[in-house]
């Protein structure tokens, strides 16, 4: 994991100095968002078609090929993402209708996930508004005076065979099938957008199913959604749980503070960035969403204030997933064991 010195945003730039930063970046190209949905589109559905075929030859051909269709599927996704933020397209509807529509093939609602994504991204960092969108994380002290079965639960979810295996075949396959988090205070059609996502994925499979049968449809579409899901899941913890993140709670929290020191930067070889949709620039994308994700680079790059963050490699982000726990006394992450160190010292 690379460091390089990050200062508290607060003391560099304030907000009217870093949002006149953001600000030539924030405009979207009509051409590049259009292009960007013919070779995310095209190309999933073209792969798509090619695995129907595969399966006259042998499955293992068919599993083969599902690691780039989810690799378009994690793409169409972040098309989404920019919808729901309003950066893809100028166009309110546009964004809508091709947010709604990358929705039914990665099995995210558009309207119920643009409200929660919303809430994460307003609320990022802040320990006193954790729970909706974000991966559940406990401070240390939170740990230690839970019960046992609380602990149980904690360490059985915050496990890397649950978290980036079964968690997202559970959220992607059943619990996006219904408002399970949805409040009171959202809008009818934000609760009622997941049931029409639900009909519409419906007409497909069946209409899929109709022409290749229901076991080659499962037998495609599976693997497909359970990796793109895994790798989805992924990208978004590490983006946010490295050990030199950020947590703070009001009235110390700060947004700026939240976007540059509580997100990575994700550095990934070219083919991996193009699949991601560039959202390894997670510090400029918290900092200002409505940045399109084929400008994040070029903000990043044209910006030195943006380039003092926490850098994350392939290598380097494997040693995140043991982090579990909010040490609120040293400002990092730590592991289980780490935690066995500092009860009986810090903690005692």
């Amino acid at each position: 994991m690379q460091f390089d010195s990050v200062t508290d945003p607060k003391t560099v730039l304030n907000k009217a100095q870093w949002t006149k930063l953001v600000a030539p970046y924030q405009q979207p190209s009509k051409r590049a968002s259009i292009w960007q949905v013919i070779n995310s589109f095209g190309a999933f559905f073209l792969a798509w078609y090619l695995m129907t075929h595969s399966l006259n030859y042998h499955y293992l051909l068919t599993l083969l090929l599902a690691v780039p269709t989810a690799g378009f599927l994690v793409r169409m996704f972040i098309i989404q993402h920019d919808c729901g933020h309003g950066s893809f397209f100028k166009s309110r509807f546009a964004n809508n209708f091709v947010g709604t529509v990358a929705g039914i093939f990665t099995f995210t609602p558009y309207l119920y996930w643009r409200k929660s994504h919303a809430i994460h991204h307003a609320h990022a960092s802040n320990l006193e508004e954790r729970g909706i969108g974000d991966v559940y994380t406990m401070t240390v002290k939170e740990y230690l005076q839970a019960s046992r079965w609380e602990k149980l639960k904690y360490r059985v979810y915050r496990h890397p065979l649950f978290l980036f295996g079964l968690v997202p075949a559970i959220l992607f396959l059943f619990l996006y099938r219904f408002p399970y988090s949805a409040s009171k205070s959202w809008k009818k059609e934000e609760r009622h957008s997941v049931y029409w996502n639900d009909l519409a994925m419906l007409a497909i499979a069946a209409l899929i199913s109709y022409w290749i049968g229901w076991k080659a449809f499962l037998l495609i579409e599976l693997p497909v959604v359970l990796l793109a899901a895994s790798a989805g899941t992924w990208l978004f913890y590490v983006q946010h749980q490295f050990e030199d993140t950020y947590w703070a709670a009001k009235p110390e929290w700060d947004y700026a503070a939240a976007a540059l020191q509580g997100s990575s930067y994700y550095q990934l070889p070219k083919v991996l960035q193009w699949f991601t949709g560039n959202i390894g620039f997670h510090h400029i994308h918290h900092l200002s969403p409505r940045i399109p994700n084929y400008h994040l680079e070029q903000c990043h790059k044209e910006n030195p204030q943006f380039q003092r963050v926490v850098v994350l490699t392939i290598w380097s982000s494997l040693k995140t997933v043991f982090l579990t726990l909010w040490d609120e006394e040293r400002k990092k992450l730590i592991s289980f064991g780490d935690l066995k160190t500092l009860e009986g010292n810090v903690y005692g």
